[in-house]
């Protein structure tokens, strides 16, 4: 609830001061519309904040201020983006790209003695919501003629987004050289018949019941901010810094509390489960072995759009006629 209610004032405080600071500068109404339609492709950065990695201090809000630098990965994208207004915008996209993290290369204690490790592939498909909160478009003139004094194109905006998608991950742990998938292991014993544990310290027995398998999708929210620049009337390039909420907390495997590992099927799922290397009385059955919290991730791309309007205006120029009034766009 604590998300829902964030995320519902973000819109607001975002519709707000979209409506109240939005600026144009258009020098005929046909400038906009004749950026409508355009597919575009991105590459760049990603970096996953939950369980796993971090900074070297306990992370419980999985922000940037947790992020791990020597975890980064790459990731792409493709889409279409349609402008149905001077303000607002709205496209499909498919991310793809790789999340990591890894306890051993966090100081704090507690998580690198964890050791525990995991990479995933991770495909995305949203829809999101563009506002244009400054546009400057205007087109020059094409011939330098002698005697004119003309201006320069300017194709430049600055935005923010919202979405909702669908996300499909799988995560891996090393083992032996290769990549294993942790899902079918159950590395928390998801699905298993209740384990009886005893924590000491003078605590009482308790019955744990694991959790149900987890799916491999997740809905997601992405949202975040860019700025874009024109290459000529056809191309524009651009920033683009996305962060994507999820609604799992096993992109990285990790979620809930220790099993017992000679119960869990196999040889690797018991040491992939706990593969603790200082400190193991921390890490016994019925112990803490991640945070309940939802898992997140951000994007930080390169960005290119292709203006795709062009042919579909050329086509309107060859059925006008001068007597019947003006283009429509």
């Amino acid at each position: 609830m604590k998300y829902l209610a964030n995320l519902i004032l973000l819109i607001a405080v975002s519709f707000t001061f979209t409506v109240s600071s939005q600026h144009t500068n258009f020098n005929t109404q046909r400038n906009w519309s004749l950026n409508k339609k355009e597919i575009a492709f991105g590459f760049g950065a990603t970096q996953f904040t939950g369980d796993l990695g971090g900074r070297d201090r306990i992370g419980t809000d999985y922000s940037l201020v947790d992020i791990d630098f020597p975890s980064t990965s790459i990731g792409g994208y493709v889409g279409y983006r349609y402008r149905f207004h001077p303000f607002w915008a709205t496209s499909t996209n498919f991310h793809a790209g790789m999340l990591r993290g890894n306890d051993a290369l966090t100081n704090e204690v507690i998580r690198n003695s964890r050791n525990l490790h995991f990479r995933s592939i991770i495909l995305e498909l949203n829809q999101r919501i563009e506002a244009i909160l400054f546009a400057n478009e205007k087109f020059g003139a094409r011939y330098k003629l002698p005697g004119h004094k003309g201006f320069k194109d300017h194709n430049e905006q600055l935005y923010i987004f919202a979405g909702v998608g669908i996300n499909y991950f799988n995560p891996k742990a090393k083992l032996d050289g290769s990549w294993v998938k942790l899902r079918p292991l159950n590395t928390e014993g998801q699905g298993m018949d209740p384990l009886m544990v005893y924590p000491g310290n003078g605590e009482d027995p308790y019955m744990y019941t694991p959790p149900k398998p987890y799916k491999p999708f997740t809905l997601t929210i992405p949202m975040g901010i860019g700025f874009r620049w024109g290459l000529g009337r056809m191309w524009r390039m651009g920033v683009e810094a996305t962060y994507v909420k999820t609604f799992s907390d096993y992109i990285d495997d990790v979620h809930g509390f220790y099993y017992d590992p000679t119960k869990l099927g196999s040889p690797e799922a018991a040491y992939l489960s706990n593969p603790s290397v200082n400190n193991t009385n921390w890490f016994a059955p019925g112990q803490m072995r991640g945070q309940p919290q939802k898992d997140a991730y951000y994007y930080l791309n390169m960005t290119f759009q292709r203006n795709v309007t062009y042919k579909d205006y050329a086509k309107q120029r060859r059925s006008y006629q001068w007597n019947r009034g003006r283009y429509k766009f």
